[in-house]
């Protein structure tokens, strides 16, 4: 027998085994029964050793018979670290927000366990190879082990890949047999058993909440239909899948420190998918991402056709090539890709608890789907191990030729300025570093190509191991392939679904709103590498100050300012205008102003708060202004510490509702009461001067009912700030909060469908004729994926103090609302007239959405509404937009004028 097709009868006895006892109760005569059955189908194929502790010995259950949770599953890997330390070596890179440990194993040979910080070293001085020379590269090559990193349950209820982590780990020590040890000899295999556990452990716990005498495997069963927020997210809602970009979440982002510190060759995010399918994995769908290599592509290919054969032998069904593209850069099965590794997706079919039943009738199990995600895990260690040399080559070429791509660029430098937003560039140089990039910060004033530069600009200079992460984070846009393009527009020319996937742009400088400038040749100036530091800690200027302190607005570093003071309980003012200070100093719209006279031991708490805020504060000696408003003009307003709930719950999005939340809690550092829609329609909302309403996907109106929309309505009279995203703006549209509506899609020449069975004879003479006469004459604007588009700013209100004159958003879907015309409020920010600003838009949408309202503010007796048509959270990487939201928030607490 074939060592592919022992691991495979092996594996179905053992699996089959704890199958059985999915719906029937376990006694302990019973377990020692199916211990004694489980040793015997691992021993009829590969050796396996007795001292290595199974699932079962340390768990109390077999493989596959229960969803683990989250503490067990790290207890076995803790098991496993502790009985085998020569061969096993567990490392915890952070804490979940609910702390839970967030950990993975390195697993390999004993010589190579050993030499693991000699590996460390070695893949580094290889990933480094604008200082090691090929000679060098070439001795690394020859001697260093290949690795792979698996990741396993970055949505917390694709529940499968976890219970396969450990089958992993568990058959990788004690299997006994010629096979196995050589890929321990030949790779270090680092498992990340559970990415997300927060939203595993909600899963479990709900699950088995609603699990009775029997499992069901009816897909319509409380067991198959989680209650709102799903498993999926982590503690703040987030898809971490789409995370790897902004780094925002502590799972994500300590992995990709991780990642960072032993360079993994190769790269496996295991997720599950919809019940109906099978299993799929590597090659990718079009678009690739141009920065993807050919070589990177092949061996994606060479990977594919290794699992295949695997599954061959098994009689598994699976799919490649179809859906999961790698064009998008923020997914863990993409991200790898930019440093020169080989990442990739595999998707099982799932079955969203013990047993389901499928629409043709078949069972399908958990189970089923633990032993395919063991089966292409050690597939894939196969395949790593085969190519050892190859792998570590590639890797290596692939970060030299990105040295020689950004050396021979015209556009080799990106240079940032800083003064235009301060916080955004120093976030923005932070987070490069965090990705791997390396960030030059002059140290003194300098010059380059023609544009002066003061000191403490940033720049990156792309020639440079991680050129292809630079240039996919930085490029304003990322092409997809032409031949992939005229396909999606054929197939809506034929009204058949296109296949973009996800977003189609993503460049952080534009979301984060910095202007950039590009250079052909690096600066000749002292500098030295930027750190992962976020937020630099601000100074306090005139500490003394007789009469008080200026905070100049613009940036999330005066934001994080405002927010603590109003936590401390200072009294903060704000002006709406800008003006002009005794000292010659101009102030934008929106600076803040907090004096002696109403703030004992003012001093001390400003010098606290600047330091960690980041904010540069101005002492000021007198209030004299000698232009715009003074102190204690009407145009300054008191801000209030206003107490912010948010709609919570069905039929909220649940993940703008987090995006939403961790913006203002984390970014913002401001709390958040989450409120759900029962509650919301009958709470005394006096408590609270700001409601924020997510985007939903189902009907407001719904929820919230016409008591709702009477409570809600009568909060805003009395002085409450109503905030809409997104699709949420439809229902203050509906309830006739905002006077605007939601436009259809453009048809200039409407065919008048209607129900008459009998009609006059129509002439149709062409192709596009028939098309356009089957169209719906009352159809929406076309769906879009997500592209990131150019924003106009009314500068002439208070929502906009502080604020560019132009702005970048993220447009998604397909709402396009009209502008609220003079009588009932202002369109605040609006699209410009070349809407697109990178991604791919469909034409049509182009024109319509050309001069659309993005932010509208109405008022309503002593409140008001504010609605974005978009969400300014999304993915919580609009960084560019913070400073409206804040203005939202704060200054329409400030402007309204509640019953006190």
């Amino acid at each position: 027998m074939q060592f592919k097709a022992r691991i495979a009868h092996a594996l179905v006895g053992a699996l089959f085994t704890g199958t059985l006892l999915l719906s029937t109760p376990t006694h302990a005569s019973e377990l020692s029964l199916v211990e004694t059955q489980q040793a015997q189908a691992l021993g009829l194929a590969v050796p396996y050793s007795a001292k290595v502790p199974t699932i079962e010995s340390v768990l109390g259950y077999p493989a596959a018979s229960r969803i683990s949770s989250p503490a067990a599953i790290e207890a076995y890997f803790v098991k496993l670290a502790e009985q085998f330390p020569a061969q096993v070596k567990l490392h915890y890179y952070g804490k979940s927000w609910e702390g839970r440990n967030l950990y993975y194993v390195a697993i390999s040979s004993a010589e190579n366990i050993a030499a693991y910080a000699s590996y460390q070293q070695g893949m580094q001085q290889l990933s480094a190879a604008d200082k090691t020379s090929r000679e060098q590269a070439n001795k690394l090559i020859a001697e260093l082990p290949a690795s792979i990193w698996l990741s396993y349950g970055v949505h917390g209820n694709e529940i499968s890949s976890p219970e396969a982590a450990m089958l992993t780990a568990y058959h990788l020590l004690a299997a006994e047999d010629e096979q196995t040890a050589s890929w321990l000899n030949n790779t270090v295999v680092f498992i990340d058993p559970v990415q997300n556990p927060d939203g595993r452990s909600r899963f479990v716990s709900r699950y088995y909440m609603t699990a009775g005498l029997e499992h069901s495997a009816d897909r319509h069963s409380a067991e198959h239909n989680e209650p709102w927020p799903s498993g999926r997210s982590n503690h703040y809602l987030f898809d971490l899948n789409r995370d790897w970009i902004a780094l925002t979440q502590p799972e994500i982002s300590g992995q990709v420190t991780a990642l960072l510190e032993n360079m993994p060759l190769v790269f496996v995010d295991l997720h599950e998918m919809g019940g109906d399918s099978s299993y799929y994995f590597t090659p990718e769908a079009d678009p690739y991402n141009p920065l993807i290599t050919k070589k990177q592509r092949e061996t994606l290919w060479y990977i594919g056709e290794n699992n295949a054969q695997w599954f061959d032998e098994r009689g598994y069904d699976y799919f490649t090539r179809e859906i999961f593209d790698a064009f998008y850069p923020g997914y863990g099965a993409s991200w790898p890709l930019y440093h020169g590794s080989i990442s990739m997706t595999y998707e099982m079919a799932s079955a969203r608890g013990h047993v389901f039943r499928t629409k043709n009738g078949d069972i399908l199990t958990y189970g089923d789907g633990v032993q395919r995600h063991f089966v292409a895990s050690v597939a894939t260690i196969e395949a790593v191990a085969q190519q050892r040399q190859q792998l570590l080559k590639n890797f290596w070429d692939y970060r030299n030729q990105g040295i020689e791509a950004g050396s021979d660029s015209k556009q080799r430098v990106y240079l940032f300025a800083g003064q235009q937003d301060p916080a955004a560039t120093q976030r923005l140089a932070g987070l490069l570093t965090r990705h791997g990039v390396h960030v030059q910060q002059a140290k003194e004033a300098f010059s380059a190509c023609g544009v002066k530069y003061p000191a403490g600009s940033f720049w990156v200079d792309t020639a440079q191991p991680a050129h292809y992460m630079a240039r996919t984070l930085l490029d304003k846009n990322i092409a997809m392939d032409d031949k992939f393009i005229a396909e999606q527009e054929r197939l809506r020319a034929n009204n058949l679904p296109d296949q973009i996937y996800d977003v189609t742009a993503w460049s952080l400088p534009l979301m984060f709103n910095l202007d950039y400038q590009t250079c052909s040749r690096a600066p000749r100036v002292e500098s030295q590498l930027a750190t992962e530091q976020l937020v630099k800690p601000g100074t306090v200027l005139n500490a003394d100050a007789e009469v008080g302190f200026i905070v100049p607005w613009g940036d999330m570093n005066a934001g994080r300012f405002l927010t603590e003071a109003l936590r401390e309980g200072l009294t903060v003012k704000r002006s709406d205008l800008a003006f002009t200070h005794k000292n010659k100093q101009r102030y934008p719209a929106g600076s803040l102003i907090l004096t002696h006279a109403q703030n004992p031991n003012l001093k001390a708490a400003v010098q606290k708060l600047a330091v960690s805020s980041g904010a540069t504060v101005h002492g000021v000696d007198s209030s004299w202004v000698t232009d715009g408003p003074n102190f204690g003009s009407n145009n300054v307003k008191l801000v209030h510490a206003p107490n912010i709930v948010m709609l919570w719950d069905e039929p909220v999005s649940s993940l703008n509702a987090g995006h939403s939340r961790y913006v203002i809690e984390q970014q913002f550092g401001y709390p958040v009461t989450a409120m759900r829609a029962a509650q919301l329609s009958r709470a005394d909302l006096s408590h609270y001067q700001v409601l924020i309403l997510p985007s939903t996907y189902g009907s407001l109106s719904a929820a919230l009912g016409e008591n709702g929309e009477a409570n809600v309505t009568k909060w805003i009279e009395n002085g409450g700030v109503l905030i809409t995203f997104g699709n949420a703006t439809e229902w203050a549209v509906q309830s006739d909060l905002l006077n605007s509506a939601l436009e259809r899609v453009i048809n200039e020449s409407p065919q008048g469908h209607g129900s008459e069975k009998k009609v006059d004879g129509l002439l149709i003479q062409s192709k596009a004729e028939h098309m356009h006469y089957i169209t719906p004459d009352a159809a929406d604007p076309y769906w879009t994926a997500g592209v990131l588009t150019n924003l106009d700013v009314d500068l002439e209100h208070w929502l906009s103090a502080g604020v560019q004159p132009n702005l970048i958003s993220v447009t998604v879907g397909n709402q396009i609302y009209r502008p609220l015309s003079i009588e009932h409020g202002r369109n605040i920010v609006s699209y410009s007239k070349n809407v697109l600003a990178s991604g791919y838009l469909w034409e049509e949408n182009q024109q319509q959405l050309a001069y659309k309202p993005f932010l509208m503010w109405q008022p309503r007796k002593r409140g008001m509404v504010i609605s974005f048509t978009q969400e300014p959270t999304y993915r919580a990487y609009l960084d560019g937009l913070n400073v409206l939201l804040l203005n939202a928030i704060f200054g329409g607490a400030a402007h309204a004028t509640p019953l006190r």
